[in-house]
């Protein structure tokens, strides 16, 4: 997607959003040691301006959160790039996302080549989330449903991402996920900063955690909070 008009109209302008988006990779995303070249092609295919309400269409390609309504935000395009970077995201792998929101780590996960399993527990977020995905043509399975409990009937999973910050990581997620996989997720407290955490998970089911820098995100809501 080229240019596009801004504020359609007698004042309209043309917006080169493909520029801003390289513009983003050059600045933002590669200075700050996403080096992925499948990574670094995703998020400069992605449109995030799809992803964002119009009203506030012309900051997508800040490195910022955005509101997106009900509390919620999309992540900044360096945390996204970056999720996905430690993933390590292998074109075929199955991969569950546990808070879809806007579905703009949906779409990089889709465009890296995985098949993408994807849970809202909002149901109106949910609804508009799937029809967004389908218009830009991202192959993607939305559920409305508490991720805590994640999707059982494609378990298990090669990689799963969590974008909400919990205290721990849900048991049933860990039983989904793959021998040999990943789980990546933003843990500890909601109230203050998490800890962005990589869980590995061997062949023969012991896992080994790493940590990668402190990071913000809105809580992970439902069984997580009990």
């Amino acid at each position: 997607m080229g240019l596009q008009l801004l504020h359609p109209g007698r004042d309209a302008v043309a917006v080169d959003w493909a520029g801003k988006r390289t513009q983003m990779v050059l600045m933002d995303l590669m200075p700050r040691g996403i080096w992925s070249p499948s990574v670094l092609k995703v998020m400069k295919r992605v449109p995030r301006h799809e992803f964002v309400p119009k009203h506030i269409r012309k900051l997508a390609y800040a490195d910022r959160p955005l509101p997106i309504g009900e509390g919620q935000t999309i992540s900044q395009p360096y945390v996204v790039a970056w999720m996905s970077q430690l993933l390590e995201i292998k074109k075929g792998m199955k991969v569950l996302e546990i808070g879809t929101g806007s579905g703009y780590q949906a779409a990089v996960l889709a465009d890296l080549g995985a098949r993408t399993f994807s849970l809202e527990i909002r149901p109106n977020l949910a609804r508009e989330v799937k029809t967004r995905l389908h218009k830009l043509g991202y192959r993607v399975q939305v559920r409305q449903g508490d991720g805590y409990y994640g999707w059982e009937k494609h378990a298990p999973f090669d990689r799963i991402i969590i974008t909400a910050a919990a205290n721990h990581v849900p048991p049933p997620l860990m039983k989904q996920l793959k021998p040999g996989g990943k789980l990546i997720l933003p843990l500890g407290n909601y109230r203050y900063y998490q800890n962005m955490t990589l869980i590995e998970k061997g062949k023969n089911g012991k896992t080994h955690s790493s940590q990668h820098g402190q990071v913000r995100f809105v809580p992970m809501v439902g069984e997580a909070q009990n």
